[in-house]
């Protein structure tokens, strides 16, 4: 007998097969329970999901000679004859190449007639979005109102491309991507049955390379027994689809995490001398970098992992931050789409590793800044006022009068609540190198390098208590030691709000 492939060998029969898309399982099976069926349904969702096995055990469900069932029998002529895609009233059609609109008046001409010999003519319409427009508007009366024993089941990867018209004539489920655990469990009770022998990290490669897709699965399955006999090895399973070993990309994270740039020069050129690819590196590294943030999180059941390698992934991430990984991360992308356009492939991941590793020393600018307003706490700083905090910001000096440690612009600082006086006062930076004297009364003081001041307001006294207490503010503090000044009152003019 000819060889079936795994895809098609263990295709499900019926509704309790089908893996990965338990809430569609159940809502058709009480809608054939409760007489519910509609007339036409809508399957969308990613490739290799399920969507025309759906469609097939449907209508093996609504023709069985035992039915409408939710366990068709597979004995009776109708369900072997729809297993095969051979039954006269279970017809498949691939749109892809029928896309005109004369296929879809052929189509509506033949629902007209009953079924040869089942309960119901169903039609399943594969890749439905491949149909033209024309063909689209065809179908839309026979769609909305069929004849009584007519049902259309359209399967598609391309839901945005069908008009709104016919989605709304249909019930529509989408199909999910099937979870890695549940790919993994099937594929292990697949090579039991074939009397294979595949370890559980082997199967997790391609479970990774499959995408959430089982027929994707399945046939990398297939290849890999066909490559390495029936005792496959975690290396042949590597080899054959060209995934980086788990070594290099461990030490890789070790070399980041120690800031070693040597090292990761060196784990590229291994890379390079055994032919892997770079990309293919890159990509398996923001993959791990994304596990060590789940475990950082404390979410390993989002890591597809034995006990052992949880257990290593649990210690390296302890050696990063949140905000490290996330950093790493974004960096990572970047190197993979940059890595697409360059001349020199290797020498921009060489480069880009190495700045991955001193990443790691970037300090965030919230810490900065809150060192920098002496301020522990992600709070305002204190002596802030609650205003407007624009209001509060040093005017721009003069273009005309550089910046030195001799010459600094003057700086209105905000009021502190510790500076009482019973007169109204403004406070100003002025340069410490400078020596204030105390001016004669009613004659203005101005000083070289600062900012003139109207000639109505007079320079007050600067050994009085209050200023001392306000020098002690610390942003007040802050302020002088950066712009190495000292502070006065100055009397503002009569009649004038200071």
């Amino acid at each position: 007998m000819k060889y079936q492939v795994i895809a098609r060998k263990f295709r499900p029969q019926v509704f309790a097969e089908v893996v990965g898309q338990k809430p569609i399982v159940q809502t058709l099976q009480n809608a054939i329970k409760l007489n519910r069926t509609g007339h036409a349904y809508l399957f969308c969702g990613p490739r290799g999901v399920g969507k025309t096995t759906m469609a097939r055990l449907l209508a093996k469900g609504l023709n069985c000679s035992k039915g409408p069932t939710i366990d068709p029998c597979n004995e009776c002529p109708s369900c072997r004859e729809i297993a095969a895609g051979q039954s006269m009233d279970v017809l498949e059609i691939d749109a892809a190449s029928n896309t005109g609109v004369d296929n879809v008046r052929e189509l509506r001409d033949n629902a007209r007639y009953a079924p040869s010999r089942d309960r119901n003519k169903i039609f399943i319409i594969d890749e439905v979005h491949m149909l033209s427009t024309s063909a689209f508007n065809a179908l839309l009366k026979i769609l909305e109102e069929p004849p009584p024993h007519v049902i259309f089941i359209m399967a598609t990867t391309e839901r945005q491309k069908l008009p709104a018209t016919i989605l709304s004539r249909c019930q529509q489920f989408v199909f999910r991507t099937i979870a890695p655990a549940e790919i993994q469990a099937h594929l292990k009770s697949i090579v039991e049955r074939e009397g294979a022998r595949i370890d559980d990290n082997a199967l997790s490669y391609i479970v990774k390379a499959s995408e959430g897709s089982m027929r994707d699965a399945q046939s990398l399955l297939d290849q890999i027994i066909s490559f390495g006999g029936q005792d496959v090895a975690s290396e042949d399973v590597r080899e054959v689809l060209g995934f980086i070993p788990t070594e290099l990309l461990d030490r890789t994270i070790d070399a980041v995490a120690n800031s070693h740039s040597q090292e990761l020069i060196e784990t590229v050129a291994i890379v390079v001398d055994q032919g892997l690819g770079l990309q293919q590196f890159v990509r398996e590294l923001i993959a791990r970098m994304r596990d060590l943030l789940m475990m950082k999180l404390q979410l390993p059941d989002k890591v597809l992992l034995n006990e052992s390698e949880r257990d290593q992934f649990l210690r390296r991430a302890e050696a990063f931050s949140e905000q490290d990984l996330i950093r790493y991360f974004d960096l990572l992308l970047k190197l993979e789409n940059d890595l697409k356009w360059t001349s020199q492939p290797r020498f921009h991941l060489e480069v880009g590793l190495v700045k991955l590793a001193k990443a790691g020393h970037m300090r965030d600018i919230e810490d900065v800044l809150r060192e920098l307003k002496n301020d522990p706490s992600p709070q305002s700083p204190p002596g802030r006022p609650a205003g407007n905090p624009s209001s509060n910001r040093p005017p721009t000096p003069p273009a005309s009068q550089p910046r030195s440690e001799a010459s600094a612009p003057s700086i209105v600082l905000p009021s502190v609540p510790s500076f009482k006086s019973s007169t109204p006062v403004a406070a100003a930076a002025v340069p410490a190198t400078q020596k204030i004297e105390k001016p004669n009364e009613g004659t203005p003081l101005e000083t070289p390098g600062t900012r003139s001041r109207p000639s109505s307001s007079t320079i007050l006294r600067t050994d009085d208590t209050s200023l001392n207490s306000a020098r002690e503010e610390p942003l007040v503090k802050r302020f002088l030691e950066v712009f190495r000044g000292d502070i006065a009152q100055v009397k503002p003019p009569k009649g004038e709000t200071p």
